[in-house]
């Protein structure tokens, strides 16, 4: 780790100097502008960072943010997570992780007044921010996907009724449906069971697609909620002896890191989970910051566009 010794080092200049100017310290006005060049450019040179901590204890602000996770075991939780560390280093605040979301606390920071945005879920008030994807827009470009492929007769595996997703990206496949004439087997519609395990998404999958293949109602392709649903089905596919993609194409939803890896690689919409987790810090930090300057912000509720990724798992009726 490069610390400002070294920098002092590199610049020729005294510790105290350094760390004046790296820290803009109120002393740090008084030192001319090419010494501060000289040392701005060797800790560049150097990759010198800041030491965050030490800097909460100077200044008596903790300079930290929390982050409630509902589980970090979820492959959906861990692009999100990098892109909040990388913004809020970026923004000199420090991440302090908590596993668990507790609603009880959601309500306290409302009262509060203490900025917050949720990522993935949206309450309908005016103190808390939000960040999501658009659900019925990636249902939309997912089931067009398979409709233009040829895909006529399309189980699906909807998500449970009392998630947030899963309203609006069935409101997308309902839409687009009576907009091309497709019609829904009521038979070849499943819903995944409420659970905060992220790993059931595998296990009930499996098996639901295990119970449509046992109806004996042909479909060619089946279009699952999640990424994670999408693996257990393509394992039972397999063990019945239907070949994905040439028997049975597979849709996921989120492009989690496994998709790219999996044995056929997963066509699936991709949610930018980075992008979703750096565009939260900026509104948690405008907040701070409106709150240190007395100034009043509302609550910010974005929504970003997904992206339709074409792999192994799909593919056109021959």
């Amino acid at each position: 780790m490069i610390t400002i010794r070294d920098v002092a080092k590199e610049s020729g200049f005294s510790s105290t100097t350094v760390s004046i100017v790296l820290n803009n310290a109120p002393l740090a006005r008084y030192i001319p502008a090419v010494t501060k060049k000289r040392i701005e450019r060797a800790a560049k040179k150097l990759g010198y960072r800041p030491n965050l901590f030490a800097r909460s204890l100077r200044s008596k602000r903790s300079h930290t943010v929390g982050v409630m996770v509902f589980d970090m075991t979820d492959p959906f939780c861990t692009l999100i997570l990098r892109g909040i560390e990388n913004s809020l280093y970026q923004s000199s605040y420090l991440p302090i992780l908590t596993l668990f979301l507790d609603i009880n606390l959601l309500a306290d920071l409302e009262k509060s007044s203490i900025p917050t945005a949720m990522i993935g879920c949206e309450l309908k008030n005016d103190s808390i921010s939000s960040v999501m994807v658009d659900n019925e827009l990636g249902a939309h470009l997912a089931l067009e996907h398979l409709y233009t492929l040829g895909h006529r007769k399309i189980a699906f595996i909807r998500g449970p009724k009392t998630l947030a997703d899963s309203a609006p990206r069935w409101k997308g496949v309902r839409l687009f449906a009576q907009a091309s004439g497709l019609e829904l087997d009521p038979k070849l519609i499943v819903d995944l069971p409420e659970s905060r395990d992220p790993i059931s998404g595998f296990e009930d999958g499996y098996k639901l697609t295990e119970d449509l293949v046992k109806r004996k109602r042909q479909f060619t392709a089946i279009m699952a909620f999640d990424d994670m649903t999408a693996f257990g089905t393509i394992r039972a596919l397999a063990k019945a002896s239907i070949r994905v993609p040439e028997q049975c194409s597979v849709l996921g939803f989120d492009d989690v890191a496994p998709s790219a890896l999996y044995t056929p690689s997963l066509t699936t919409v991709r949610q930018p989970m980075e992008v979703m987790g750096t565009m939260a810090v900026s509104i948690v930090v405008e907040g701070i910051n409106a709150l240190l300057e007395k100034r009043e912000v509302g609550a910010v509720h974005r929504k970003v566009a997904p992206e339709l990724v074409v792999r192994e798992s799909t593919r056109s009726l021959l």
